[in-house]
């Protein structure tokens, strides 16, 4: 019998033992373990007024395939739902206003609209991008934020950059690697582009598709056919379809101390440290958090554990609201960014109900908040009610929602998401080239090659593959 242990309940770590399921067959025993009491990871699905509600991940990028095969897989293609026609804003500068397009992730291409968001001065900074003279070796990698201020000024990183990537990765653009963020642009910069402003463009030619799971905002018409989907009743569908569809072993509240070489196979060290157990299999697949992943691998890939060293981890929380749609008027936009510079708490909220039509046909409106972003932990550390009185406050501002909510959710997310720093790339081909050498290891996971759900699914599939093709051919 083949036995196979996956670390990590998440969406890779479940993703990744249904797919040993179909590769092994009914006779693998695959056991995964869980260090929460919960299964998901950052996808949670609470009932919020009497609705299926995500708190976690929200939505999926529909133009990979690996979320529709999955959902597909599972039977669950009928779940599948899209946003309604419902457009999107930003608020900077004081206002409310459209959200700009023409820009590749808030990278201002040549037709960009950015008039409502910019000051004069901002404006023409932007204009006179193209006329100066840009040194650039392909290869290079820099922090985005900082290119973005010398060829652009501040207020583009502020005011459209920042919110847009700080939606995808809890983290600030001054951070954030060029090359990992936005490779369309880092690809065209490559190819010669005569400026940052030409290689936005380029990159909106060529989808400008990211791996957080966004899209360029370019000019003209959008692409045929819905961009982000949704499963109707929640991840929590997906959750426990996983669970079902890979016939695992399920253990939660357990938590795995060490991880050692045998003559064949690993060998996993569980529970406290007065009373440990050992689970003896011939593979594994680690689908944890940067942190974990360096403390596994530390006594036996020291080379592996250094590099999951660098990938740094942002806290972030979401709060979510629902009220009697008689006591507001609905917001009539999907939702609203706050750019850097606001004198906002919130980086952004969700008009749930108006995003998603199954949100608002039970006479209720939902809406999500986010707070918190990268190296900014302290403004999340304080009680659930401060965080609720300051959502409030940024809403009266935003919408003019000023009435009692129904019910409210809180869910924080302490190291939720993975920060994509400068030689991200390098940092996790020395860490998949590590693991690879060891027969039986593999690893997955939104700290590899992008946060948002399609892509986990992705590394999770590509997991479990290896760990198949090491099993089957092993002697």
């Amino acid at each position: 019998m083949t036995r196979v242990a996956v670390v990590g309940g998440g969406i890779s770590g479940l993703a990744a033992a249904h797919r040993l399921r179909t590769l092994l067959g009914p006779d693998a025993a695959i056991t995964v373990l869980e260090q929460r009491d919960r299964l998901g990871g950052v996808l949670r699905t609470v009932d919020l007024a009497g609705a299926p509600f995500d708190v976690g991940a929200e939505a999926f990028l529909v133009r990979r395939p690996e979320m529709l095969d999955l959902l597909g897989e599972l039977g669950l293609s009928g779940s599948l739902t899209h946003p309604t026609p419902a457009t999107a804003t930003i608020r900077a500068g004081g206002r409310t206003v459209r959200l700009p397009r023409g820009t590749l992730m808030g990278v201002p291409g040549r037709a960009a609209e950015l008039s409502g968001v910019l000051s004069a001065a901002g404006l023409a900074a932007v204009a006179a991008e193209p006329s100066m003279p840009l040194h650039w070796a392909p290869g290079d990698d820099v922090a985005l934020g900082g290119l973005l201020r010398e060829r652009f000024g501040p207020e583009v990183v502020e005011r459209i950059a920042d919110p847009l990537l700080g939606g995808v990765y809890a983290g600030r653009v001054d951070t954030l690697g060029l090359r990992a963020t936005v490779p369309a642009l880092a690809a065209a910069l490559d190819a010669g582009a005569s400026s940052v402003t030409d290689a936005a463009t380029a990159g909106m030619t060529s989808g400008g598709q990211q791996p957080g799971g966004t899209l360029a905002t370019g000019p003209g018409p959008a692409p045929a056919g819905p961009v982000f989907g949704a499963v109707r009743g929640g991840y929590r569908e997906v959750v426990a379809a996983l669970v079902a569809a890979s016939a695992a072993t399920v253990r939660t509240a357990t938590t795995v101390r060490a991880l050692e070489r045998r003559p064949a196979g690993w060998r996993l060290v569980l529970g406290p440290v007065p009373a440990p157990e050992v689970l003896d299999v011939d593979a594994v697949v680690l689908a944890v958090p940067a942190p974990a992943l360096r403390r596994l691998l530390e006594p036996v890939l020291p080379a592996a554990a250094a590099a999951a060293a660098r990938i740094g981890l942002a806290s972030s929380a979401v709060v979510a609201l629902a009220y009697r749609r008689s006591d507001l008027h609905p917001p009539a936009t999907s939702g609203c960014l706050v750019a850097a510079d606001e004198p906002l708490s919130i980086k952004g909220v969700t008009h749930a109900s108006t995003k998603w039509a199954h949100l608002g046909d039970d006479g209720l409106v939902r809406l999500r908040a986010s707070l918190g972003r990268f190296g900014e932990e302290a403004t999340l550390q304080v009680d659930d009610a401060e965080l609720v009185a300051r959502v409030r406050a940024d809403l009266r501002e935003l919408d003019g929602i000023d009435a009692d909510p129904v019910a409210v959710h809180v869910q924080r997310w302490g190291g939720g998401l993975p920060q994509y720093g400068v030689g991200h790339g390098g940092t996790v081909a020395a860490l998949e080239s590590a693991v690879a050498a060891e027969p039986g290891l593999a690893v997955a996971g939104a700290m590899l090659h992008g946060v948002g759900v399609p892509a986990c699914v992705g590394t999770a599939r590509a997991a479990a593959g290896r760990i198949a093709d090491r099993v089957v051919r092993a002697p």
